[in-house]
């Protein structure tokens, strides 16, 4: 890519910021009021409730636990959950500021991304901030800026350590603070070592320069990358949080299925959207990367190939992708700056312009198409949780028994809408559960030892012990059906 001066363009330094701003406040207006519409305002992952119950009994009781009085480390991003218990503390809790935070990290990235373009590319000095625009309408982005979800602050914070070293910063102990930060999100922002790492080795001339580096990066990112190590180890006796071992566990289904298969599900999920139209961008942008010999760009790229490949091979591309997600700015950026190096050549001579306009307008025809399409399958995805999960939460509050041990897999909404004593099968609280979280023979022993008195799952998800169970409450919502699957059922169970 080329090099630009890091002073951003006029355009971009008051006005243009103004447009990604409204931009991304229109479309999460558009993302709940398909919520709305289609069912009610809420979210779409089970797993926000998670983080929304950590966080208040934070902000309210000073705990860090998921139910009170057990401190655990089930919450996967302790960072996103200080910053959800701000949203307590001023009474906007729990929608309304997990919905701003969403969309001023949705902000931040959008305004990176352009900051980076005009960074990269010396030429490119719009009168509109498109590519900031680009990011701020992509729906898997804005999908994630209104889940309630670390994702995006995740993939900030991890976009803007690779476009440091793709513009050439020299700030290594910034950088190491950063993807020591990231850790504090997600724990696989470990995997940023690797580009900065090679970063140094190729563009550091001097050895004592390339160890003065390193040594001040590793500086930054220990300094609060221990610190994450000691948080765990206090809170659960492991260096990371329940669910990165519980995780590794459900999925082993997964990991044994063929890696063609694995592969063609992550190009489908990485794929729908304007992104397929940006793949030629991508491929271009490698291709110049390895003709320019920009290593740092090349390390990013690395990066970013490694990061979906090593997500897929451990965890489903599920409900969009959402693990993917975190790499997906960045690949973006490929393609968007691939797009400008296409624009300003004369690659094809006298049909260039053709394709040119070809492409231009199937980008943003596509991209507005899946503003639609992705707000609608938002709010179906609220919907499914508001009612199963979130309803059968309620109903659990106010009709069991306050002295019933509850058994369930899905546990976000139970724990903020539930207070009875609860047994988690998938192992984010109950991390002894996770060595046999699958086995449902083992399963049902351990809930007879630990005295349960309900079991709250989907039928098809533990068919041997529910094949016999009597239900006692099904959430009757017709998302899940529609989709092929049973409502939530809460059954009794009857320990010995």
């Amino acid at each position: 890519m080329t090099r630009a001066s890091s002073k951003s363009s006029p355009e971009f330094s008051g006005r243009g910021v103004a447009i990604l701003a409204v931009a991304v406040a229109i479309g999460a207006a558009i993302y709940l009021f398909a919520s709305a519409l289609i069912y009610r305002i809420g979210f779409p992952l089970d797993d926000s409730w998670i983080h929304l119950t950590y966080a208040r009994n934070l902000a309210l009781h000073g705990q860090w636990a998921f139910q009170l009085g057990h401190p655990s480390a089930g919450s996967t991003a302790p960072l996103w959950t200080f910053l959800l218990a701000i949203g307590f503390w001023l009474g906007l809790a729990p929608y309304a500021w997990a919905y701003i935070l969403g969309a001023l990290t949705l902000f931040g990235i959008a305004a990176l991304m352009e900051q980076a373009a005009c960074k990269l590319i010396s030429t490119y000095r719009p009168h509109l901030p498109w590519i900031g625009l680009f990011f701020a309408a992509e729906w898997h982005l804005m999908w994630a800026a209104m889940s309630g979800m670390e994702t995006l602050l995740h993939a900030f914070l991890v976009s803007a350590v690779l476009i440091m070293l793709m513009t050439g910063s020299r700030r290594y102990l910034t950088i190491g603070l950063l993807t020591g930060l990231s850790v504090w999100v997600r724990p696989d922002g470990l995997t940023l070592l690797g580009p900065i790492v090679l970063t140094i080795f190729f563009i550091e001339k001097k050895l004592t320069d390339k160890f003065r580096v390193l040594v001040m990066c590793l500086i930054g990112f220990g300094s609060l990358f221990v610190l994450y190590l000691l948080f765990n180890l206090w809170l659960s006796g492991t260096p990371m949080p329940n669910t990165f071992y519980a995780k590794q566990t459900e999925y082993a289904a997964w990991q044994a299925r063929p890696l063609l298969y694995r592969l063609s599900v992550l190009f489908v999920q990485l794929l729908t959207g304007p992104s397929v139209v940006l793949l030629p961008g991508v491929i271009g942008s490698v291709a110049l990367a390895i003709q320019r010999r920009a290593w740092s760009t090349l390390a990013a790229m690395m990066w970013c190939g490694g990061y979906l490949l090593l997500y897929i091979l451990r965890l489903p591309a599920y409900q969009h992708g959402r693990y993917l997600m975190p790499a997906m700015p960045i690949f973006f950026l490929f393609g968007l700056l691939g797009f400008i190096e296409f624009q300003k050549s004369n690659l094809l001579h006298g049909y260039h312009w053709f394709f040119k306009m070809v492409w231009q307008f199937s980008l943003v025809a596509v991209l507005l198409l899946f503003v639609v399409l992705g707000a609608r399958s938002y709010g179906e995805d609220v919907g499914l949780i508001e009612s199963e999960m979130v309803v059968t939460a309620k109903w659990v509050s106010a009709n069991l028994p306050p002295q019933a041990v509850v058994a369930a897999h899905d546990i976000g909404a139970l724990g903020y809408f539930d207070h009875h004593e609860l047994i988690d099968l998938a192992g984010l609280v109950s991390p002894e559960v996770i060595p046999f979280m699958r086995d449902e023979t083992r399963l049902a022993e351990f809930l007879n030892q630990r005295r349960a008195n309900y079991l709250i799952a989907f039928p098809a998800f533990y068919p041997e012990l529910t094949r016999t169970l009597v239900p006692v409450f099904t959430s009757g919502g017709k998302f899940s059906p529609a989709d092929g699957e049973q409502n939530m059922t809460v059954y009794y169970w009857s320990s010995p």
